[in-house]
């Protein structure tokens, strides 16, 4: 399937007209749920279980299967309540769950490891739901940066606040020395890539790569095309870390029985959530946009497509955490180090830090309804973007 989509006027999702704080969205959908006895985690007399889950960025296609799961009433099925709160960078998701402000939190793996390693924070990595990484490092096609190999001597952007790790980690892949690149502060767009600033400049697969296949070569008037750039892929440089995750709070899973049911509850929404965001890209695009975000469809549906391409397959089912994969990002967290001799964590995390428990009850709860639980079935859509003037 094929999307040709037409040029819109370009916005930053951090500077769009968004609202601050909390996105209340009670999980209703078209078609009324029954919230009575059925209800499962709700409260006595079939009263919804009120649940907070703390994103790590604005609303956009990058956390599709949360709000489809509101939107089309998979919480309320589950007896739940759930409020879904943004951050602009301003709330950090660990910090906001390890100081009892919310319920769930939507963050990377290596970031949450260190904030647990510092703060000795009793977090727990309960569905890993982005099974690959999603950060590219992007360069111009006629430049000679070819791979990470070739960052030395160069300016190397990175958005910060542990964005960087994955940079660090595939430089000491390749016994680089950190001191040896000029790491610049990145903003949450590709405009000093473009203006010459950077000469490799940090995206993600879902977000700022399409950001740049929508700006305009100035010199030919069309927009840029792939065969503009290099793509360094962390996923295939060694240094890819495990990105978004669920995280909980390791002791109320541990001494609170309703959070426990809660939980498994509420991941069998999420699972139902981001299945429904496979089937139907396009719609789970326009609920993001409904929900706040600030970028046009066309850029929201390159979101959901790519988002969903990290997502599914996923082979041992949604979320499920493979050890490998957290092994390596354990590995990659205590290899790299930044221009200040510094890394995310210095020894490897307590076994308790993940856990496959809860998202397997989930899957094993949904194992009878007409789901695709590990995406065998899944494939990406095409989207393209066109001149706003052709």
């Amino acid at each position: 399937m094929k999307h040709t989509i037409r040029r819109h006027s370009f916005r930053s999702a951090a500077l769009g007209t968004l609202a601050a704080g909390a996105l209340a969205l009670s999980a209703c959908g078209a078609d009324e749920a029954d919230t009575g006895d059925d209800a499962e985690a709700g409260g006595d007399n079939g009263e919804l279980t009120e649940v907070s889950l703390q994103l790590q960025w604005l609303p956009q296609g990058q956390f599709a299967g949360y709000f489809a799961a509101a939107e089309q009433g998979f919480f309320e099925e589950e007896g739940l309540e759930v409020e879904i709160i943004e951050s602009g960078g301003d709330i950090v998701p660990q910090d906001a769950l390890a100081n009892g402000e919310v319920d769930y939190a939507i963050a990377w793996v290596p970031k949450v490891l260190e904030t647990m390693e510092a703060t000795e924070a009793d977090l727990v990595n309960i569905a890993q739901v982005f099974q690959r990484s999603g950060t590219l490092q992007v360069a111009w096609a006629d430049s000679d940066i070819e791979g990470v190999e070739d960052f030395e001597g160069r300016s190397i952007g990175s958005w910060g606040f542990g964005n960087e790790w994955e940079i660090f980690a595939a430089m000491a892949e390749y016994d680089l020395d950190s001191t040896t690149v000029d790491i610049i502060t990145q903003d949450f767009n590709m405009n000093a890539f473009l203006e010459g600033d950077i000469d490799a400049a940090q995206a993600m697969t879902y977000n700022e790569y399409a950001q740049l296949l929508q700006a305009t070569d100035p010199d030919t008037g069309e927009l840029y095309t792939e065969d503009d750039f290099t793509v360094i892929e962390y996923e295939e440089t060694g240094g890819a870390m495990l990105q978004d995750a669920i995280w909980a709070d390791g002791e109320r899973l541990a001494d609170d029985a309703d959070y426990e049911e809660t939980t498994v509850a509420f991941l069998r929404a999420v699972t139902r959530g981001w299945a429904w965001a496979a089937e139907n890209p396009e719609e789970a695009a326009e609920i993001t946009i409904n929900a706040g975000s600030g970028w046009e469809y066309d850029h929201e549906l390159w979101m959901v497509n790519e988002t969903n391409a990290l997502i599914w397959p996923a082979e041992d089912g949604f979320a499920t955490i493979d050890e490998a994969a957290w092994d390596d990002t354990v590995a990659a967290a205590l290899e790299a180090v930044n221009e200040q001799d510094d890394s995310p964590i210095t020894e490897e995390p307590s076994d308790d830090a993940w856990t496959n428990e809860y998202i397997e009850q989930a899957l094993a709860d949904l194992e009878d309804e007409d789901l695709d639980l590990t995406g065998e079935n899944w494939e990406p859509i095409e989207v393209s973007f066109e001149n706003e003037a052709d």
